[in-house]
């Protein structure tokens, strides 16, 4: 979908074209909002932006693509909610459930060095295996900090740049790859425990 083909969709009230639109960055719009004003109130901002890009639509200029507009717009609607709460983003940093890894595993793509034994069978026992690592991954991810989780979670599912996210998050680029280093460290952790032992 590109924004060539959706954008006069959207101008002419397609209702499909805003179905397609909310499923395409609905997603990365609520990661913006999280790392920003939390998880309380990231619905809530959400929301709200998604009432500015219905208002605004006819006012985008293409100076940018789609998904940074709405990410934009996500991000100062996120900063407006922050300001009138008055609420400071807490950057604390938890603590892994399973202590921490060396970064000498890893290589400076942040991949590992030697990745783990595949654990992809058919079988039920492989399939519940699947099922519980993906229980342990995002009992893993909840337990980021929020600008952590944000971070990653733009960096790896969203595919944005580092620079994007520090523009989008007011952060410099080595505070984002510090905190994106280590949600990284943390999940790659999780894998490497799971795979050891069986159990979250």
């Amino acid at each position: 979908m590109s924004d060539d083909d959706l954008l006069p969709r959207l101008l002419a009230g397609e209702q499909q074209a805003f179905r397609e639109l909310v499923a395409t960055y609905q997603g990365a719009m609520r990661a913006v909002a999280y790392a920003i004003v939390g998880s309380r109130n990231a619905d809530e901002v959400v929301q709200d932006a998604w009432l500015a890009v219905v208002r605004n639509l006819d006012g985008f200029q293409r100076r940018s693509s789609l998904k940074t507009w709405l990410l934009t717009i996500t991000a100062n609607t996120a900063k407006s909610r922050l300001k009138q709460h008055r609420r400071e983003v807490l950057l604390d940093d938890l603590p892994a459930p399973h202590g921490t890894l060396g970064d000498e595993r890893f290589a400076a793509s942040g991949h590992w060095q030697t990745p783990p034994h595949a654990w992809h069978e058919d079988s039920p026992e492989a399939l519940l295996g699947e099922d519980e690592l993906r229980q342990c991954l995002e009992k893993t991810l909840a337990s980021l900090s929020e600008m952590q989780a944000s971070v990653l979670l733009l960096r790896e599912r969203q595919g944005l740049e580092l620079e994007e996210i520090c523009n989008l998050l007011e952060l410099s680029l080595s505070n984002v790859r510090v905190l994106l280093h280590r949600a990284r460290l943390k999940v790659f952790a999780t894998l490497e425990h799971f795979e050891e032992t069986g159990q979250c």
